[in-house]
């Protein structure tokens, strides 16, 4: 249940939050939308990384949401199985397993990002791409916190 009062409406209170301030609104939609359809990420990285994210915030919603670009890309369900276990589940290639940790690091730890874990992470990650799992790592984060601390984490109503 929302923290703050927000207007009943289509989609309920995940959607109807935004109403309270529609300035800013459309900044979290395009964050979104920037995330979902305009990172360089193979699809399969970046959703490792929202998901790890996800089980981190403890968000509800964005552990069960898929995108419809997502679906659309055919990421096997089973693909999330082992998010938790990502250092030692041999179905990960090295790629998705940085993508993971990066995100794992950038949620509980951002400060043990050294030089040592960007040297492994920029052998196999170009700068474009380091900086789009960033920006994308941010905004999963940042959303995903501020809907569990607004109480409207239980529900998404999202439309990618």
């Amino acid at each position: 249940m929302a923290r703050l009062d927000v207007p009943d409406g289509p989609g309920g209170e995940p959607a109807m939050i935004w109403t309270l301030r529609p300035q800013l609104g459309g900044m979290v939609e395009r964050m979104i939308r920037g995330a979902y359809e305009q990172s360089i990420l193979p699809v399969e990285e970046r959703e490792l990384a929202r998901m790890r994210i996800a089980q981190i915030n403890d968000c509800v919603a964005c552990s069960d949401f898929r995108a419809q670009s997502v679906l659309d890309a055919g990421v096997a369900p089973d693909l999330y199985d082992n998010v938790a276990a990502y250092a030692s589940y041999p179905g990960y290639t090295p790629r998705q397993r940085l993508a993971i940790e990066f995100a794992e690091r950038f949620a509980n730890n951002h400060a043990s990002m050294d030089d040592g874990f960007f040297e492994r992470l920029r052998a196999v990650f170009s700068d474009e791409e380091v900086l789009d799992l960033t920006l994308c790592a941010a905004v999963f984060l940042g959303l995903g916190r501020s809907l569990a601390v607004l109480g409207v984490d239980q529900s998404c109503a999202i439309e990618l």
